[in-house]
């Protein structure tokens, strides 16, 4: 990849990031289309490559399968999911039958989200960061993404700022944002289901 003052470039926003603190004025829709301008550009950068970017694309399954009957948990993890949704996540028939759950009500975006992260915070090759990062905010954060999920702005602002220089804590906080929202709405909607008490009888 050819050098490039990247340093130099985030300087410049931080400058700018300054001065509309000084101003005491901050128009947030201004805001985050100047940093979706500016992470467009940097993760352009990050992935001008000699070689094909389409050989770094992670495929990402967007049909769960129904979980197998042979991979049913116990009645005692089931259990467990009503009070817990970190249990339920850990757990791939859980998880699984939370996502059909979801999808049913057309409301996976969350989970989808969150799965996401996970995936993304697994990748250990900048490149293949850097493309997921870009992948992640077109499809979950940018304003109008087809599954934007439901952050507050300045989670998102913060999050987009992250991107400028991707790392593995980049959607740390739009990440907790989802799950503390799937804690509170999702799960005991799910634990009121008919998916829920098929697997508890």
């Amino acid at each position: 990849m050819c050098a490039r003052n990247i340093s130099q470039d985030i300087l410049i926003l931080q400058m700018h990031s300054a001065h509309w603190h000084i101003n005491g004025k901050y128009e947030e829709k201004s805001n985050l289309m100047f940093w979706a301008k500016e992470i467009k550009i940097k993760l352009g950068i990050l992935l001008q490559k000699p070689d094909s970017v389409g050989d770094l694309v992670i495929p990402y399954n967007e049909k769960p399968e129904k979980p197998a009957k042979t991979q049913k948990t116990s009645l005692d993890e089931a259990l467990q999911w009503r009070d817990s949704l970190d249990k339920l996540l850990q757990n791939n028939y859980g998880l699984a039958s939370f996502k059909s759950f979801l999808k049913s009500e057309f409301s996976e975006e969350n989970l989808e989200f969150w799965i996401a992260c996970e995936d993304y915070k697994k990748i250990k090759s900048p490149a293949k960061m850097a493309e997921k990062a870009k992948q992640i905010y077109e499809e979950f954060i940018q304003t109008e993404a087809p599954k934007e999920v439901n952050i507050d702005h300045f989670t998102k602002d913060i999050t987009m700022k992250n991107l400028v220089e991707p790392s593995l804590s980049s959607f740390d906080m739009a990440q907790k944002r989802i799950h503390a929202l799937m804690e509170k709405d999702s799960l005991p909607r799910f634990v009121r289901s008919e998916f829920y008490q098929e697997l508890i009888k």
